[in-house]
């Protein structure tokens, strides 16, 4: 293969990936506590190099190129989102760090504990708290299941405890972990991590806000700008590939013709 092809299909992969995050983070401008995905990309040293074949020949052009790019991790932007008012008692926001606990009743694996931004609450039929999008229960401050009774207003403080008129219910169950880098997106505004993140968690220290919701934290401006610059080299490096092409076919037919 062209060592020209090779280098720019790099770019097109990688260039591609990020426009395919990128388009997701987009999609996701309305979705409550949505965090955004940032990718990231890496040179790739030249084969020579990447596999420690030093005492091989080469050439010192080649050798500079390099072998075009691969992508690096994808993190997550955890940067706090815009509180929005929407006078919803049982809808809260965390203006900080920290996490909503809920519980994934599905997981039978015993893994069951999920973290959340998206504090859109109501109440089931069981008059529990459950999440509004996928009715996953919310959990207090020690790992149980919270019942706000459909009489009384609802009150909420700053730092999650939730009192029917002058009753104390529960206090909510938010919470900050080490190393967030370490969390993975499961769909729904959830988030999963290995069990010592999770067991490691500790007292937030941001402040409940009631009647509000965080929005997506997506810079919908700086987004759509990175998208067009990833779709740039797209045709940058199919052009470049179309070059090599050409340069291949009247090599073989002019260079390679036997006389």
């Amino acid at each position: 293969m062209s060592y020209g092809l090779q280098i720019s299909a790099s770019g097109v992969s990688t260039a591609l990936y990020r426009q395919n995050v990128l388009a997701n983070n987009l999609a996701n401008m309305d979705t409550a506590g949505f965090k955004p995905d940032v990718p990231s990309q890496r040179t790739r040293l030249a084969a020579r190099q990447e596999d420690g074949l030093s005492y091989l020949p080469s050439n010192d052009l080649l050798e500079r190129l390099g072998g075009g790019v691969l992508m690096g991790p994808t993190r997550i932007e955890f940067s706090q989102g815009s509180l929005r008012t929407t006078e919803n008692p049982l809808d809260v926001a965390i203006r900080g760090d920290g996490f909503f606990l809920v519980k994934d009743e599905s997981d039978t694996s015993g893994d069951s504990l999920r973290l959340t931004r998206d504090g859109r609450f109501t109440r089931d039929n069981r008059q529990r708290l459950v999440m509004a999008s996928s009715g996953l229960p919310v959990l207090d401050s020690n790992g149980r299941e919270i019942f706000v009774p459909p009489q009384g207003t609802v009150t909420i403080d700053g730092q999650g405890n939730i009192l029917s008129g002058n009753r104390a219910i529960a206090r909510l169950g938010v919470v900050e972990v080490p190393g967030r880098e370490q969390l993975r997106k499961l769909g729904q505004g959830l988030f999963g991590a290995p069990a010592e993140v999770i067991d490691g968690r500790r007292p937030f220290t941001g402040q409940v806000v009631q009647g509000a919701v965080e929005d997506s934290a997506v810079n919908e401006i700086k987004t759509l700008l990175d998208l067009q610059a990833a779709a740039r080299e797209v045709d940058t490096n199919i052009w470049l590939m179309q070059q090599h092409d050409r340069l291949m076919e009247r090599a073989i037919a002019g260079i390679g013709r036997v006389a």
